[in-house]
C-alpha cells in the first residue's frame, strides 16, 4: 500500500510590508500566545533560541485549535534576506494523522504590503485520513488576524 503523500498551499495577501510582516513570524514564541491567547497557550522554546535551524519549540494549542492540543516544531530551514522559514512537526497530536509534516512560509513584497505563501507537505498515516485542510484553513486564519495584529 503506498503512503498518501500531499502537499497543500495558499498564497495570503496582508497590508503589512514584508520586514514588519517577516519581524513578528520570527517572534511569534512570544508573539501568538498574547496576541491569540484562544488559539495558542503557550509556545516554550525546548533548544536553540527558537530562531536558528535546529531550534525546537513546544506549542500548547488553546481552545480555538481544531485538532491538535500539543505540537513539538523544529526549524529546518531560514533564510532571513528571502524571508523563508521552514519547519518540521516532530512530535505531538498532528503525528497521529500524518507520518510527517513539514510547513513553509515564504514572504514577497506586493505593493506596500506582502503576498504569504503557506505550504505544508504531509505524508498521511492511513489512506484515509483527509488532506490537512483544516490545519491550512488555521493558518490561513492567524496570517490574516497576524497581519491586522501588527498594524498596531
Amino acid at each position: 500500500m503506498a503512503a498518501a503523500i500531499g502537499k497543500l498551499e495558499v498564497d495570503i495577501e496582508v497590508k503589512s510590508s514584508p520586514d514588519e510582516f517577516w519581524e513578528t513570524i520570527r517572534n511569534a514564541n512570544v508573539i501568538y500566545p498574547k496576541a491569540f491567547p484562544n488559539d495558542y497557550k503557550n509556545i516554550e522554546i525546548l533548544e536553540g533560541d527558537g530562531k536558528a535551524v535546529g531550534s525546537i519549540s513546544l506549542i500548547t494549542y488553546g481552545d480555538g485549535s481544531p485538532l491538535v492540543k500539543v505540537s513539538k516544531e523544529r526549524i529546518d530551514f531560514v533564510d532571513e534576506e528571502k524571508k523563508i522559514y521552514a519547519y518540521s512537526v516532530i512530535d505531538g497530536d498532528l503525528l497521529n494523522y500524518y507520518k510527517s509534516f513539514k510547513g513553509q512560509l515564504v514572504l514577497t513584497p506586493k505593493g506596500d504590503g506582502s503576498f504569504v505563501k503557506w505550504s505544508c507537505e504531509y505524508v498521511k498515516a492511513k489512506e484515509d485520513i483527509p488532506d490537512p485542510n483544516i490545519i491550512k484553513d488555521f493558518a490561513v486564519k492567524n496570517l490574516l488576524e497576524l497581519d491586522v495584529y501588527s498594524d498596531k
